[in-house]
């Protein structure tokens, strides 16, 4: 065989695709090296096509039993072995454990549904058809043999969960926030967990039943600047810098803390951190870390060396949390402790050799010495734990359908725990990003490694189930970023441009079952974020699997660029105007991307940015025409969009129209609530522009006591209310 024919027969074995169809619609095809680079990280031998195709073929060929099987209700529960033709099959006998404790046994004789050995496929034998949701273990014994093949069998419900008001139609609101973003006068310059109890309180009592956050995934506590909520330390554990540290029960028993925080100079500084319009990360971690580890001292003292109710609660936590616990606080604490000597210490890559990777020697010598340290950051994550799980039993007081949705990341980032811990789930020699398209010609890469799909089937997909979990507790719903990469995701080779990358499938069906599961054990609606180029084969699944899909007022254009009738949308489906990656509705109005996109040097060609902005102009005409259309104009306003700037009316008449339409859960944006024009985050910028930082323009106590607000929230409630009878 040719270079090429050996490198795409194996290609096609693993799923990496050697070709796809680009944003202009052409097939444009993958380079060898590439195909080759990411086999490589795969584990597989490329240095000859005799070593790959070996390679290959050892890393593929079935197991007699493989290490998973994934059902769902009503589908046939057959398995299937592969055996040689010289096995007896009254050898076989099975034993399946369910999750529940019950056991079920049986010969595999008196089960068998085919065998296709002779033309080297498998025998197939039936289980028990009626096998409750859960994750069983099958093991199957032959004699004169010590040791089962064993199987883990996940069985799961046919589609995602759905709370019952979504089940009987209602359309539901909710607002969405960069909690770091909030400002109360009393929160420490960040945004927090007692700042959501706030908001939740305010949305619910005016009609709304969710509120929506950004990605609360952990970060670095010893590198705060490391800022971006899509780029996190491991998406199991959360953010400390959103603990409220008023409100942690051992604040009001440490003398010396609340001395500290009461001091003319630690107010000031409070007070500065409260008054800036930009967060300022070290700030609040050097405020925040001076104070956390005092209460820890307090709680050790008070509750761990009495052995109290509470030291229970949290030792209870930390064996819930095991060994991905563990890998969180040790790498927080050495980081912290190597931050001290080095302040440009970032991350792991930076470490000193011997501390590169949980497992090496010198980081369990580190932990042992270093016990107090590391069990601090357990505290605060029980903290932060317990204060989020506050947060969404007072949306449940409060009659919230949803209460909490929340975000989850699509990787983490290449520096943190996730990574300095990692067993080989992750393929650490590639990162995720996406192609080159009309608006970013070179392609994306964003840092972050991908799951390895055949260490996720080789685990039993153990990885993605804690995942899930991990970001289904304390929520009504979990919003998916990128939810594509269930089906594929764009993987770079490490140092390599985005433009020189390819898909990687992933075991989609299996993927989106256990989704349906966990979601149903956490009672967790599923909204799937599916904004780009989206291929025809998930459009179908997501569907069915009732995941709810992501409508953005401005991309939902037809081919005339006319918008779409909200009244269309989808039923199972999350509306909203904009995005955090968008700008702000009144700065897509004014162009204040655009004249900002130029200022940063984002569009190097003139006449690509004089497109840009006669686009802009025939949607913002096109707006007010299909606004006019379905009566959702304010009166006084013109028909000529070259002469209406976005008021707080025009705001209104486009998010009643959207609260009109068809999708189930509409998502609107608190800085579109408040006029504001600068964005959240501009994609495309690091340094240039100051990402994941710019606060809300005013206090919560602020918004929700202005009358226009308050009418605002009414009609919103009477617009979904009416919508859902129509």
């Amino acid at each position: 065989m040719k270079d090429d024919q050996v490198l795409k027969q194996v290609a096609d074995m693993v799923g990496i695709a050697d070709s796809y169809v680009s944003a202009w619609g052409d097939e444009a095809k993958v380079d060898s090296e590439t195909i080759r680079r990411l086999l490589a990280a795969l584990g597989y031998d490329t240095k000859s096509d005799e070593a790959l195709l070996e390679s290959a073929n050892k890393k593929q060929r079935p197991d007699v039993l493989a290490p998973v099987k994934v059902i769902r209700s009503g589908e046939p529960m057959h398995i299937a072995m592969y055996l040689g033709l010289s096995a007896r099959i009254s050898d076989f006998s099975w034993r399946l454990e369910t999750e529940q404790g019950e056991v079920m046994e049986g010969w595999l004789q008196s089960q068998l549904i085919s065998d296709d050995r002779e033309d080297g496929g498998p025998l197939v034998f039936a289980l028990p058809s009626e096998l409750a949701w859960g994750y069983h273990k099958l093991e199957v014994y032959r004699k004169r043999r010590k040791s089962p093949f064993e199987m883990t069998l996940i069985v799961t419900p046919q589609s995602c969960y759905k709370q019952e008001a979504l089940l009987n139609d209602k359309k539901l609101w909710g607002t969405s926030v960069q909690l770091y973003s909030i400002r109360t006068n009393h929160n420490w310059g960040i945004g927090d967990f007692g700042d959501l109890k706030q908001l939740v309180a305010d949305v619910a009592a005016r009609g709304g039943d969710f509120v929506g956050l950004n990605p609360i995934h952990s970060l670095f506590p010893a590198n705060p600047e490391g800022a971006s909520p899509y780029s996190p330390s491991s998406r199991r554990w959360l953010n400390l810098m959103y603990i409220d540290v008023s409100s942690v029960p051992e604040f009001g028993q440490c003398d010396a803390a609340q001395q500290l925080v009461g001091s003319q100079e630690f107010q000031q500084r409070l007070t500065e951190a409260r008054d800036a319009n930009w967060v300022n990360y070290s700030e609040v971690s050097c405020l925040k870390m001076a104070v956390l580890p005092m209460l820890f001292e307090t709680f050790q003292a008070r509750h761990l060396e009495q052995n109290t109710a509470r030291a229970q609660q949290f030792l209870e936590f930390v064996e819930r949390g095991g060994e991905s616990l563990l890998h969180q606080a040790a790498f927080d604490a050495l980081h912290a402790h190597l931050k001290q000597d080095d302040e440009h210490v970032w991350g792991w890559p930076v470490f000193p050799e011997a501390y590169r990777h949980f497992d090496n020697p010198a980081v369990q010598t580190f932990i042992k010495q270093h016990g107090k340290d590391v069990q601090l950051y357990m505290y605060l994550q029980w903290v932060a734990d317990t204060q989020l799980a506050e947060v969404n039993e007072l949306a449940e007081e409060k009659g919230m359908v949803i209460g909490l949705y929340r975000d989850l990341a699509v990787g983490v980032c290449d520096s943190g725990a996730e990574t300095w811990a990692d067993h080989g789930a992750l393929c650490q020699d590639v990162s995720v990003g996406a192609p080159p398209d009309i608006l970013g010609p070179l392609g994306q890469n964003w840092g972050l490694p991908p799951l390895n799909p055949e260490v996720l089937k080789e685990t039993a997909y153990e990885p993605f189930v804690q995942l899930l979990r991990a970001n289904m507790r304390s929520c009504g719903a979990l919003r998916i970023d990128h939810v594509l990469g269930l089906l594929r995701l764009w993987w770079i080779p490490k140092g390599e441009g985005a433009k020189d990358g390819a898909y990687i499938y992933y075991p989609v069906e299996d993927m989106m079952a256990i989704l349906a599961l966990e979601s149903h054990r956490h009672q967790c609606t599923v909204i799937g974020e599916d904004l780009g180029t989206v291929p025809d084969e998930i459009v179908d699944k997501l569907a069915t699997a009732g995941i709810h899909s992501y409508k953005v007022f401005f991309f939902e254009t037809a081919e005339d660029g006319g918008f779409y009738s909200p009244e269309h949308y989808p039923q199972q489906s999350m509306a909203a105007l904009c995005t955090h990656d968008m700008p702000t509705l009144r700065g897509f109005w004014h162009c204040d991307d655009l004249k900002m996109g130029k200022e940063l040097g984002l569009y190097p060609d003139e006449a690509q940015l004089q497109g840009l902005f006669d686009g802009r102009a025939e949607s913002k005409q096109k707006i007010l025409d299909s606004l006019a259309w379905h009566g959702y104009l304010p009166e006084g306003v013109g028909h000529d969009a070259a002469y209406v700037p976005m008021d707080r009316y025009l705001s209104e008449g486009m998010q009643l129209h959207l609260a009109a339409g068809g999708s189930a859960l509409l998502s609107l944006q608190l800085e579109d609530w408040l006029e504001m024009d600068q964005p959240v985050n501009i994609p495309g910028t690091v340094d240039e522009y100051p990402n994941w930082r710019r606060k809300l323009s005013t206090t919560l106590d602020d918004i929700f006591t202005r009358q226009h607000i308050i009418d605002l929230t009414r009609r919103l409630t009477e617009t979904r209310e009416k919508a859902a009878h129509q």
